[in-house]
């Protein structure tokens, strides 16, 4: 098969698809590997060492989406990407589509097979190629709430761990999954005084067991977190619901009862957010104020700490691309389920229940669609 790695044009976005080790393994297997020039530039990979593994570099981005079989990125095509993008050819990434209509309106209208990473997903419910990311974001969730709590940008001028005789900020986490655990677990390092919410009763007695003595657990309701969200100084967003539209939390209402220059982190902003006030930002506009509360809400969070975050991704990914190039992506999603839900979009027929909810399209068992491709 014929792989592209095109490099990522997203604002800031300096993650790159895959590594020089990643290539020599789709080569090792008998498969042809393109990538544009600087693709990996902003993770710390030369163009020479992509060359080395077995690469071949080309100059522009068209003629990496020209040649190949199937296109490995980061993030989702934006819309200079979109004309590209040809029918049939196979995009394995990150979609978000839930979250984003013109996307997926536009993929719709390739024909091209949309293979998102974060609906892959294991028959234990985990999500193995959303994890790594997932990870890396609720631990700089805390990073980033700690800095913009600073009064030169805006803050209420809290340090997270407070100091002898000063009591901590107090953090406030939704969500108890991956990217919640570890917000949790960077602010309790720090010191910050934190309540992690969730609806799961089973989940919050394991982060019981598991946390230190300044994590607290609570049930999540609309009631609990009204009270919460008046203490806070920071307060995290990291619930998610696999393909979907994530459900908003706190509310416009809420947001007017929060202490002046507190500081909110929508991680599921990919997903279109769990406040109510939230907007995508970018890491050369990370902040917005409504209310006198800080938003931070960049909706590609680990670009910023690329190295980390390619090596962890392409850890994660490898192995599924390999499949995909080995078999095809048709035989490759028959034979193993966790693929098959990470397919969203097929030759314009929206396969992905939580996708056609989201815009109200029509829905394609993606059974029917691996047939009639395996037949033909």
């Amino acid at each position: 098969m014929i792989i592209g790695v095109p490099k990522e044009i997203k604002n800031n976005e300096n993650r790159v698809a895959v590594t020089p080790g990643g290539v020599a393994e789709f080569v090792k297997h008998g498969h042809t590997v393109y990538v544009q020039a600087t693709a990996g530039e902003g993770s710390g990979f030369s163009n020479e060492e992509y060359k080395e593994a077995g690469a071949t570099i080309l100059a522009t981005i068209e003629e990496v989406y020209a040649i190949a079989d199937m296109i490995v990125k980061v993030k989702e095509p934006i819309e200079s990407e979109y004309k590209l993008i040809k029918k049939d050819q196979l995009l394995f990434t990150y979609f978000h589509f839930a979250s984003h209509e013109p996307l997926t309106n536009a993929m719709i209208a390739s024909g091209a097979v949309c293979l998102a990473y974060e609906t892959v997903e294991k028959a234990d419910r985990s999500l193995p190629l959303l994890v790594p990311m997932s990870e890396v974001a609720g631990r700089m969730s805390i990073q980033e709430g700690a800095k913009y709590l600073e009064k030169p940008l805006g803050g209420r001028g809290i340090l997270l761990g407070g100091v002898p005789g000063v009591k901590p900020a107090d953090v406030l986490v939704l969500g108890g999954g991956i990217v919640g655990t570890q917000a949790a677990k960077m602010a309790a390092g720090f010191g910050a005084h934190v309540t992690i919410m969730d609806i799961s009763i089973p989940r919050l007695r394991q982060l019981d067991d598991i946390m230190p003595a300044n994590v607290q657990t609570m049930f999540s309701s609309t009631y609990n977190i009204k009270a919460a969200v008046k203490t806070a100084d920071l307060v995290i967003g990291g619930v998610l619901i696999p393909g979907a539209k994530a459900p908003h939390l706190i509310t416009r209402d809420m947001l007017s009862t929060m202490k002046k220059g507190s500081v909110i982190v929508d991680v599921a902003v990919d997903q279109g957010g769990c406040f109510e006030t939230t907007k995508a930002t970018t890491h050369a506009e990370p902040t917005y104020v409504i209310d006198n509360v800080i938003h931070y809400c960049v909706a590609n969070m680990p670009g910023a700490v690329p190295y980390t975050s390619t090596l962890a991704l392409t850890n994660a990914t490898l192995p599924y691309a390999l499949q995909l190039a080995n078999m095809g992506w048709v035989a490759a999603c028959n034979k193993s389920q966790e693929l098959r839900l990470g397919l969203n979009v097929v030759n314009g027929k929206v396969v992905y229940k939580g996708v056609s909810d989201a815009f109200n399209l029509p829905y394609t068992p993606v059974e029917d669609v691996l047939s009639a491709n395996a037949a033909a």
